[in-house]
């Protein structure tokens, strides 16, 4: 897209009434672009409409209007979450009108330089330790994006002196042309929201466009040990820094000594930096690291590798390293009752997450999962479910497809749990046929392998109802 600017007496359409499109709608109106914002939900669900009205700006709500996407208009932003599928988003395509998320507008607009970190998981947790690593550098970051902070606004806020650290979804990365950050990460690739991209050549595709604009003096930082992530190689053209768990690598970050499957975690291992100019920075112990799950170390090298590329003084970086202890519905410790420890991991909304959640764990595991059936093959999770899992509690759409899967592996207590009309309720009762299940020494685990829309309006609600459920037992 242009810059924006150049829309200024033009008509811009605003998709979506979620923080992002709100901002953006503000953003493009200051510009002087003729904004008309359009959310299919019902106006009293939208409270949001008065406070863009009183600006100036029109609000369409309860649904699509037939003559809300035409010829006169030049540009459409678009909520993320909004699938391509959706009439107003074919209409503008068909007439050949720019459909862009808010990342796109952003862009144009920031001043500061770009940090870009997607990837299937771990995405929030390392973008909010580079955040970290870098203000303990001295080096000013702004975090925002799919984190928290819309990206609109951050983008107005942000000066040269700082560096923008962008947590992005492959949602966020299809609707863009010109977003071009000097640093992209991505952390891995794992088969999801297939329900939004129809199959994995498109989501990879999208995953892919936070490269496909960096130059020779950007820097790309890949996951060495994800055969994705390794197969996009020959189409970057940024310097490349990878990081890798099971390789010692002559530039990069990486664990030492490499890790060995089916080897247990209790050996000594350290996070090394290894520059071009053939240093070795120990940065930290992974004993150390804040956050449990050898998952998490994955997390700690992609971040390493961002704040060194970003220039951070790699002798700084072991502090944020170990005192940071995670955020929040990720692998959160909630409390112990009758010996059983609780774990709150409703981030985890496919079946990778929560088998890296699970190989965090040597005690047994009462599993509570299920959700939002998105097409997605659980098999993924049988070889945990024989090895780590001692009782599966099944809710949500695909509670029977996470049942099935409990069945083959040869657990012999599995609970299913029929939704109820409130979905508390169903999670409530989830949560306390779990600890029936469970025993001195145990882990309760909420990772449910799948997205929460089928009860929840977010991943956020279901992991607030659960640690509720789990204070009230």
């Amino acid at each position: 897209m242009n810059h924006p600017e150049s829309y200024r007496g033009q008509q811009v359409v605003v998709l979506g009434l979620a923080k992002s499109g709100v901002q953006v709608a503000k953003v493009l109106h200051h510009v002087g672009a003729i904004v008309t914002v359009n959310d299919k939900k019902e106006r009293q669900q939208c409270p949001e409409a008065s406070e863009l009205e009183a600006l100036g700006i029109s609000v369409v709500c309860g649904g699509h209007p037939d003559d809300l996407i035409h010829s006169e208009v030049k540009l459409v932003v678009k909520n993320p979450g909004i699938p391509y599928q959706a009439p107003p988003v074919q209409q503008a395509l068909n007439l050949s009108i720019e459909v862009v998320t808010e990342v796109e507008v952003a862009y144009h607009l920031c001043a500061a330089p770009m940090i870009g970190i997607t990837g299937s998981n771990g995405k929030t947790t390392t973008t909010t330790w580079v955040g970290k690593m870098l203000q303990h550098a001295g080096l000013q970051p702004i975090v925002a994006g799919n984190i928290g902070t819309p990206l609109s606004e951050a983008a107005q806020q942000a000066t040269t002196d700082n560096w923008m650290v962008v947590e992005l979804s492959s949602f966020q990365l299809k609707g863009t042309t010109d977003f071009r950050p000097r640093i992209a990460s991505l952390l891995n690739v794992a088969e999801t929201h297939l329900d939004y991209h129809g199959d994995m050549d498109d989501y990879v595709a999208s995953k892919a466009k936070l490269f496909s604009n960096q130059q020779s003096d950007d820097i790309a930082i890949l996951n060495w040990d994800d055969p994705v992530c390794r197969g996009l190689v020959p189409y970057i053209k940024s310097k490349l820094l990878p990081f890798s768990m099971t390789e010692t690598l002559e530039v990069g970050v990486y664990a030492d000594p490499p890790y060995v499957d089916g080897e247990e975690d209790d050996v000594k291992r350290q996070v090394i930096y290894a520059d071009e100019q053939g240093n070795r920075h120990v940065i930290v112990d992974v004993e150390n690291i804040g956050i449990p799950g050898r998952f998490n170390v994955e997390n700690a090298l992609a971040a390493v590798a961002i704040a060194v590329s970003a220039g951070a003084d790699p002798t700084v970086l072991a502090a944020p390293l170990t005192e940071f202890k995670g955020v929040e519905h990720r692998l959160e410790y909630v409390l112990q009752h009758d010996g059983a420890t609780y774990f709150n991991n409703s981030k985890a909304t496919n079946s990778k997450a929560t088998v890296m959640a699970l190989n965090s764990f040597k005690e047994p595991v009462v599993l509570i999962a299920g959700g939002l059936d998105r097409g997605s093959d659980m098999m993924e999770l049988l070889p945990l479910f024989q090895e780590r899992v001692k009782a599966v509690v099944a809710l949500g759409e695909n509670r029977a497809k996470i049942a099935h899967v409990a069945e083959l592996a040869g657990l012999k207590q599995i609970k299913v749990v029929d939704n109820e009309e409130d979905a508390a309720k169903t999670l409530t009762a989830a949560v306390q046929e779990a600890s029936k299940l469970a025993a001195p020494g145990d882990v309760v685990l909420l990772s449910p392998a799948c997205a929460s829309w089928d009860m929840f309006a977010s991943y956020e609600e279901r992991g607030r109802i659960f640690k509720e459920a789990a204070h009230n037992l």
